[in-house]
């Protein structure tokens, strides 16, 4: 029998225009295994748009007890009646905190060094991720194309934060086969992003969590 996982999935959109056009393969990943919360990623737009694309989101990902997150709009969270916001860097997450909590979740990216990290914590994050790439060659907003710390970066800072501080981290796959090292490392999440959605995803989220169950 496989074990099952410790670790839970973290579901990252590709920036979303059309709710509509993301809505089948959406429900059908957050049905393929255990996903405890989604990742909006928005794309620009007006106010007003922004809200009606989230609160359709939110329809597909909220009654299924899974938390929906807006990345980097907690204005729009909070309007659109989201469970929180995911905020990159410390000066985006510290001006955040006031609107978010303390009902809302508050996460934590684009931490670009260990002191980020306990920044981040100390200020009241409800969660910090490591390992997601940005458009200038360090941490910053999950999804985008761009470098990243080198993996084994990653997982050593996932390794010492695991064994150091109780706060969730996350960790960021940018592809199946990292999947199971992040949870290895001490991933208390492991997030997936843009390359589940190629294909089949929720193929790709299954196969996600079945490499969260096997040993590396």
């Amino acid at each position: 029998m496989t074990p099952q996982p410790r670790q839970r999935i973290y579901l990252i959109t590709p920036p979303v225009g059309d709710p509509q056009s993301l809505a089948r393969a959406l429900a059908a990943a957050l049905d393929a295994g255990d996903v405890a919360a989604v990742l909006l990623r928005l794309e620009d737009s007006d106010e007003r748009t922004l809200i009606n694309r989230a609160k359709a989101i939110a329809a597909i990902v909220q009654p299924r007890d899974i938390a929906l997150l807006i990345d980097g709009r907690p204005d729009i969270a909070i309007r659109a009646g989201a469970d929180g916001a995911h905020l990159s860097g410390i000066a985006a997450l510290t001006a955040a905190l006031g609107a978010l909590k303390p009902d809302r979740i508050a996460g934590a990216g684009g931490l670009r060094s260990r002191h980020d990290a306990m920044l981040a914590a100390e200020a009241g994050a409800d969660y910090v991720m490591f390992g997601e790439p940005d458009r200038q060659g360090g941490q910053g907003n999950p999804g985008n194309q761009g470098n990243r710390p080198a993996f084994d970066t990653v997982l050593e800072r996932l390794t010492w934060w695991a064994e150091l501080f109780q706060l969730p981290c996350v960790g960021y796959a940018e592809n199946l086969d990292e999947v199971g090292p992040l949870a290895q490392a001490g991933a208390d999440f492991v997030a997936l992003g843009d390359w589940i959605w190629r294909d089949a995803p929720a193929a790709a989220v299954a196969a996600a969590i079945d490499r969260l169950a096997q040993p590396v």
